[in-house]
């Protein structure tokens, strides 16, 4: 797809701070994720920032859905995908979308174009329930193993 592509949706001023604040939040979630250890239990990472453990695994005894997600990213920021995708898939899975959308969101900009999306709303939809059904497969195996 060409950057003038005329099949994309155009940027307007509103949408060029919102890919500007969502490159701000990538980054800033991969920094943040490059300060701490990832936790070799595959999970627990964000007791590191003075966090308590996971209140979902205390009263209830089993993980959370979202267990291991900063663990995830932790290892997702080091290069070890396959130990960010054993500790939390989904969160691998966002984490991977986002050193994607970092070059996107600066070629969007660059054409004046949301590049490959046709239709924000569906894109943003595909996206979140995709990112909710792997969320979900994830913690049923996790609770049945």
């Amino acid at each position: 797809m060409s950057l003038n592509s005329t099949r994309s949706y155009p940027i307007t001023q509103s949408i060029r701070w919102l890919l500007l604040a969502g490159s701000v939040c990538v980054l800033g979630g991969f920094y943040t994720a490059s300060t701490v250890d990832p936790d070799p239990r595959g999970f627990g990472t964000h007791q590191q920032f003075g966090f308590p453990p996971c209140s979902f695994r205390v009263f209830i005894g089993v993980p959370c859905p979202s267990c291991g997600g900063t663990t995830s990213v932790a290892y997702f920021v080091r290069g070890q995908w396959i130990s960010s995708l054993k500790s939390n898939t989904a969160v691998f899975v966002l984490a991977f979308l986002g050193l994607v959308y970092l070059p996107w969101s600066l070629l969007s900009l660059k054409a004046g174009r949301l590049l490959g999306v046709v239709t924000p709303s569906h894109f943003g939809a595909t996206i979140l329930v995709t990112l909710s059904v792997i969320a979900v497969v994830q913690w049923g195996w996790r609770l049945l193993n």
